[in-house]
């Protein structure tokens, strides 16, 4: 039985988050979970505790060529991280990006600015071309909603995977409260299942995944931060972060280009986030981010209702992002229409950990680990 539609009365998420729930006044579990978690954290934290970091940071790394590693793609989050960073902390970051084949133009150039105004070495990990095609169009045919998981794989992997081969222990990373408060639901964004992703390919695959960059829990988790020591840090926590201010800031020193949604630096998850989910499964990502920046008090609840009247991007842009997306995966226009139009998946039609990591999480929220709301 279906339940009626329901908008949460604070911020803009709504049922199409089946596992949502509502307070007898009508809040959702977001933002109450975001009053009680993460409010709390965002106040302690202060920019003298970001300096304490950056002193052991630097005092990790001082005998390296670099103290940390960013990893970068272009957009606000990770752009502005880069120069507080840099400018603000006096770090020596190595910049690291991640090439999957789809970032727009915008995106790179940005990268290129930043590097040269500050004089930051960039080193780029290119993914396998041919196995990240092969990847991405098995997520296709598998019908399910999480379609960046590979992109998303490769990205942390190749960034935690280079840091521990060359000895550089913190990891910066442009994740933060104020743009990214409010996690998707499980049913939107699926955890990062490395089991999950590994039986799409192999139920819809061709192209065996020789060089693919991978990063499972276990290494993550264990190896490398428990036994090797790798730290993850999340500097834009600490400051009071405003993402309209930050592109402002960047443009003006750097002539850093703004773009049109969050994530939108690449097409691919431009396509996926502003076509693919809501066409195929009624699921719109701005509500996640816009109920962020409305907990953040960067949005009013009036102004992110009003951008969600209108559609996530340019329909003649989406067709025209759907004809090069399909080109460069070499499957048919036809083809990738009628798997967006198939019958949907969900996680659960595959091999998945979602059991393990479900109470990996939920163990790392009771340690104040992860402070976002998680079910």
């Amino acid at each position: 039985m279906s339940r009626e539609f329901q908008v949460c009365r604070n911020c803009v998420m709504d049922t199409t988050d089946p596992d949502i729930t509502f307070d007898e006044n009508g809040i959702c579990d977001f933002c109450n979970g975001y009053k009680k978690n993460i409010l709390p954290a965002v106040e302690r934290n202060t920019f003298e505790d970001l300096e304490e970091i950056a002193k052991k940071i630097r005092e990790t790394g001082k005998n390296n060529d670099y103290d940390c590693v960013i990893g970068i793609s272009g957009g606000v989050d990770s752009s502005y991280l880069t120069y507080i960073a840099k400018e603000k902390l006096g770090l020596r970051p190595l910049i690291l990006t991640v090439d999957t084949g789809w970032n727009l133009n915008v995106a790179n150039e940005n990268v290129y600015r930043l590097i040269r105004s500050m004089n930051l070495d960039l080193e780029t990990v290119v993914v396998d071309w041919e196995e990240m095609k092969d990847l991405q169009l098995a997520f296709l045919k598998s019908q399910v909603p999480y379609q960046d998981l590979p992109q998303d794989h490769a990205i942390f992997a190749g960034l935690y995977n280079y840091a521990m081969k060359h000895g550089i222990k913190y990891v910066l990373t442009g994740a933060n409260f104020s743009t990214e408060g409010v996690k998707p639901p499980q049913e939107w964004t699926y955890v990062n299942d490395i089991r999950f992703m590994k039986d799409i390919h192999k139920k819809f695959g061709k192209t065996p995944l020789k060089t693919f960059p991978l990063c499972g829990m276990m290494k993550n988790r264990v190896y490398y931060r428990m036994l090797r020591g790798m730290k993850v840090v999340h500097p834009l926590n600490y400051i009071e972060y405003d993402k309209d201010k930050a592109t402002s800031e960047l443009s003006e020193k750097f002539g850093w280009q703004k773009y049109e949604n969050k994530h939108y630096e690449n097409v691919f998850t431009r396509f996926y986030e502003g076509y693919y989910l809501p066409i195929k499964f009624g699921y719109d990502k701005r509500k996640c981010y816009f109920s962020s920046e409305i907990l953040a008090g960067q949005m009013s609840r009036k102004e992110a209702l009003n951008l969600l009247s209108s559609q996530p991007y340019d329909e003649k842009i989406a067709m025209e992002d759907l004809e090069y997306i399909a080109g460069k995966l070499e499957v048919s226009k036809e083809e990738l229409i009628k798997i967006i139009h198939g019958e949907n998946k969900t996680f659960r039609d595959y091999k998945n950990s979602n059991t393990i990591l479900k109470s990996a999480i939920k163990l790392a929220m009771r340690l104040g680990m992860e402070k976002r709301n998680f079910r």
